[in-house]
Parts: structure tokens; C-alpha cells; sequence
């Protein structure tokens, strides 16, 4: 099982899962994170938190507590 976090930059994979259930789980959904949204890393800080993704076209920059209540599928190279 991979969560959001475990992805290195350059990689791709599909949403399965968002297991946070508050305001939070509103604001991803809003943001176009949803189950089966195709998602790539692309960027990281130098210290590794935030890593920064593509989604739906938005760069969205999202923490290692957020990423890693969300579950991941079909991780593409």
C-alpha cells in the first residue's frame, strides 16, 4: 500500500483513497483531489516537506500530514 508521500518526483499514480474526514477532506476535494485523479509529483522542497503535485492542471504544494492520509494506486514511473 503507498500513501501520496512515497512518491518521488517525476512519478505519476491514481488516487484511492482520502482517508481524513474533516474541513480538510472538503478543501482537497475542492482542489480537484478526488478518488481516481490522476496525480504526479512534481517538485519537493530541499528538506522534503512540502512536496508539490500536479492535479488537474494546479500545482498544489501539500504536507507529509496531509499526504500521508491519502492513498495511492498504479504508481507510473
Amino acid at each position: 500500500m503507498k500513501y501520496l508521500y512515497d512518491l518521488k518526483i517525476g512519478e505519476k499514480c491514481r488516487v484511492d483513497k482520502i482517508l481524513i474526514y474533516d474541513s480538510l477532506r472538503r478543501r482537497l476535494i475542492d482542489l480537484g483531489l478526488t478518488p481516481d485523479t490522476l496525480v504526479e509529483c512534481v517538485g519537493q522542497s530541499p528538506l522534503g516537506d512540502p512536496k508539490a503535485f500536479l492535479i488537474k492542471g494546479a500545482v498544489i504544494a501539500l504536507r507529509y500530514e496531509v499526504c500521508k492520509s491519502i492513498r495511492v494506486t498504479e504508481v507510473l514511473a
